[in-house]
């Protein structure tokens, strides 16, 4: 008997998919079974699964009705309590049954009988990071209550592995350690390495959550690292160094189900340290990620067409479908548009929620051409690979970049964690732009074991080196978060030695307004974190009103602020530092200092919503 499976990935924001569940639907799938992926609200998803067992019964009792036209009343009426949807429906309301059916459907959701009839055989959950505790934990405890059986919930990813007594005690839940590398991992006796099975991309397409890294193949072609840092995780979760996993397979596999895919991003922890690194840029190059090489977007409608009459994942490539035509729609001109809204309308294929896989397959003679012709793509795309874990600068040569640029790297990215390691990041530059490889992007570790002013002299050095090069270099600052401490690691509040958290605050301000990243520009680079060390300092300790609205301010109250706080007396400078390194203005009792440390305490008062009052004001005052 086939199983219903159901994957799950924590409601959290997420650049990249979840590698591993995409892994084990592809295992469940070639087993036969029924998988499901859910990213989002998981009320949606139990109102979701109430609605299906609804509609199943409504159909035993008048089969002759489409029920599913109806799912978007039920969702309102069941899962948002909008009662006067179902009673403004005459197919419900001409039918006492089927009234009273969708009533008794309401009130199993309210008292959450989904549970007491759990409707999967296997659940499987993922985890990311630390940080994530609560949402991870509360979503474990919410899906394994659907698993007929807990011993067939799995729980797995790099937060469980790190932390894995503590996921235990926290959901009953023994998750799994490490990676499905092993026969039997799943199931007993079965030979497949999961680990090494082709992504299943079609999952992604039956959530509305969009990942920011998309039309990509992603893939590793070494696992782990040779270096055993202090502050990294990888050799908890990939404790064994593999020089080599086979890329063009996945590829072929990925594209002859799902299309080809526009750039490959590849997650080796360490690919300079593997014996075979030539062997894999060739491979890459095969693959059709040369220098030079360029990608024409197949066409995404036949595709999932084709896959619908394949019987490949049904729920993704109806919602798939359905997205398409909405795209389609926009592309038409409005006589056209009107003919192919009311096309839709008349077989309820407007939503994904009440269209079928037999309707969107009897609109495919009269959808196919007009998709083919508004979505032709005849100039190639420059594509794109990324190891997006990183390069270790250690071990860059002459030797090892001449062979990168032979494809398309873009960034290339190069970790730049700590300031003593300066004359080996420099020269690991220099080597990689020597060999015509001008887009680079680097890491950058603070609040470890670093002081302030080294983060602020990698910026600065990087800045240096664009002009200098005639390169493209970002940085992004990246804040050290312990996965093992029990105090930290369901929080971000880790504060390191040489920090404090006004200054983590400064560094995030003046980073959310270059959304991350750290460029080319020397002049922007001055404005944003100072011209010298001393101006460095002073952003550090800055009021973050001013910080944030740093163009508005900079020649009144926060040039005041400047002159009062640095002409304090030592006494009083430390008094006020002392205050200010804790970050915590709104309830600061002032009437225990002196004037002289109240009147600069007062700026630091100043709120953001104050600030675009002020700013608002003046606006109209010069109108």
């Amino acid at each position: 008997m086939n199983r219903k499976v159901l994957l799950v990935e924590p409601n959290y924001k997420n650049k990249y998919p979840p590698m591993g569940l995409m892994k084990l639907a592809t295992y469940y799938r070639q087993s036969g079974d029924d998988v499901r992926f859910f990213k989002g609200d998981l009320r949606d998803l139990a109102a979701d699964l109430v609605i299906e067992d609804l509609l199943e019964q409504l159909s035993s009792i008048d089969p002759d009705t489409k029920w599913k036209k109806y799912k978007l009343v039920l969702i309102n009426y069941i899962r948002k309590a909008n009662t006067s949807a179902l009673d403004e429906c005459e197919a419900f309301t001409s039918n006492a049954m089927a009234y009273q059916l969708a009533k008794d459907a309401r009130l199993s959701y309210k008292r959450k009988d989904y549970f007491k009839n759990p409707p999967f055989d296997k659940v499987g959950i993922t985890t990311l990071f630390t940080f994530y505790w609560d949402i991870t934990i509360d979503t474990i405890n919410f899906v394994k209550k659907l698993c007929k059986d807990e011993k067939d919930v799995m729980v797995g990813g790099i937060m469980s592995t790190l932390l894995p007594e503590e996921v235990y005690q926290a959901t009953g839940i023994h998750p799994f350690i490490g990676l499905l590398n092993h026969p039997g991992d799943i199931d007993e006796g079965d030979t497949t390495i999961i680990d090494t099975l082709p992504l299943d991309y079609s999952i992604l397409d039956e959530i509305e959550y969009k990942y920011p890294a998309n039309n990509a193949y992603f893939a590793y072609m070494t696992r782990g690292c040779i270096n055993h840092c202090a502050f990294c995780a990888v050799p908890t979760l990939e404790p064994t160094y593999c020089d080599y996993i086979s890329l063009k397979e996945q590829i072929n596999i990925a594209r002859e189900r799902f299309g080809e895919q526009r750039d490959l991003l590849l997650l080796d922890n360490n690919v300079l340290a593997s014996k075979c690194y030539d062997k894999i840029i060739d491979e890459i190059k095969e693959c059709g990620f040369g220098r030079g090489a360029t990608y024409i977007p197949p066409n995404q409608y036949e595709i999932a067409i084709r896959n619908l009459r394949d019987g490949f994942n049904d729920r993704a490539y109806i919602r798939k479908c359905v997205r398409l035509y909405k795209a389609l729609m926009e592309k038409l001109p409005s006589e056209e548009k009107t003919e192919f809204y009311l096309k839709l309308e008349e077989v309820d294929c407007l939503h994904h929620e009440t269209a079928t896989k037999e309707d969107i397959l009897s609109l495919d003679e009269y959808v196919a051409p007009l998709y083919a012709k508004h979505f032709k793509h005849k100039k190639g795309l420059k594509r794109i690979v990324d190891f997006n874990q990183g390069i270790d600068a250690r071990l860059i040569t002459d030797a090892n970049m001449k062979k990168l640029s032979e494809v398309n790297i873009y960034p290339l990215r190069v970790a730049f964690d700590h300031w003593e390691q300066k004359d080996i990041y420099e020269r690991a530059i220099r080597t990689a732009v020597s060999n015509g490889i001008t887009n680079l992007s680097n890491y950058m570790l603070y609040n470890f074991h670093d002081k302030p002013e080294h983060l602020y002299h990698r910026m600065k050095m990087n800045v240096d080196m664009c002009d200098e090069l005639a390169a493209n270099i970002y940085s992004f600052p990246m804040k050290y978060h312990p996965i093992n401490d029990p105090e930290f690691f369901m929080n971000r509040d880790f504060i390191g030695k040489h920090w404090n958290r006004k200054f983590i605050r400064a560094i995030q301000a003046v980073l959310n307004s270059t959304k991350g990243k750290v460029g080319k520009g020397k002049t922007f680079f001055e404005e944003a974190f100072g011209a010298d060390e001393q101006r460095f300092w002073t952003i550090l300790w800055m009021p973050e009103t001013f910080i944030i609205y740093r163009f508005m301010f900079k020649d009144n109250l926060a040039k005041e602020w400047e002159e009062k706080f640095w002409s304090l007396p030592a006494d009083k400078l430390k008094t006020v530092q002392e205050i200010v390194a804790l970050n915590q203005f709104k309830e600061l009792d002032m009437s225990q200092y002196d004037e002289q440390v109240r009147d600069v305490l007062t700026y630091y008062q100043f709120t953001r919503d104050e600030a675009e009052e002020l700013i608002k004001k003046n606006k109209q005052d010069n109108d």
